[in-house]
């Protein structure tokens, strides 16, 4: 455990915590990708199936069981709770474009070739897409509330930090997993080159809603009388 792991862990419950409390709250899913949650919540299924068959530490324990609990509360929210308020039109990224490929990859390119680490490989490269349905759901509506562009700010702060921390761990224990790597730096280039421009430069002007270019719109909606769905 280090400083910069420890800062990416509260970034990750930040983004997780202020997601669940924003639903609840405002009793609204609207502008939330409940895809690209439902995908979370298959990502910690899928890591943390250890959770009862090996103990590391209380902490490690605890947040095992947090994301757990609020990835699958979010979701409930979302498709039972407060489903009316879900937009479901354009939050229509098919899944198994994502899952087939990443659950082929887990087969191929895995430490060894056992179920539970199939089921971690597959978690990590999962987790490195999972985002893309909630990027292409405002990519297609063209704007996004404040609250869904800070909730991804942090999760690509998270991803940033562990990337630093596997730095560090390498440099100073000579240690490196290049599965977790590799699957960071992917998930990291997809935040930086979608998402922080729009964050900096729209969100931290104080504006309530980021507004995506215009070349941007005109791309997910090339033919907007006809109508469409998009994830």
């Amino acid at each position: 455990m280090n400083i910069l792991r420890l800062s990416g862990d509260v970034c990750h419950l930040v983004a997780i915590i202020s997601l669940f409390l924003k639903i609840w709250r405002s009793k609204s899913c609207a502008g939330i990708s409940g895809k690209s949650q439902v995908l979370f919540a298959l990502v910690f299924t899928t890591r943390y199936l250890d959770l009862f068959t090996s103990f590391v530490s209380i902490y490690n324990t605890f947040l095992k069981v947090v994301y757990l609990v609020l990835a699958y509360a979010i979701v409930s929210l979302i498709y039972l709770r407060f489903r009316n308020t879900y937009d479901s039109e354009n939050d229509s990224v098919r899944m198994e474009f994502l899952l087939v490929p990443v659950a082929g990859l887990s087969f191929l390119v895995n430490h060894d070739f056992t179920v539970m680490e199939i089921m971690w490989t597959f978690s990590i490269y999962l987790e490195s897409v999972a985002i893309l349905p909630q990027m292409f759901m405002i990519r297609k509506t063209g704007e996004a509330e404040s609250f869904v562009t800070h909730y991804m700010f942090f999760l690509g702060l998270y991803r940033a930090l562990y990337l630093c921390n596997w730095v560090w761990r390498f440099y100073y224990e000579g240690f490196y997993d290049l599965i977790a790597v590799v699957s960071g730096v992917v998930q990291t280039i997809i935040y930086c080159c979608f998402f922080f421009y729009l964050y900096f430069t729209k969100v931290l002007r104080g504006s309530a809603k980021v507004t995506l270019p215009l070349s941007v719109t005109e791309i997910s909606d090339p033919a907007p009388s006809l109508g469409h769905t998009q994830q």
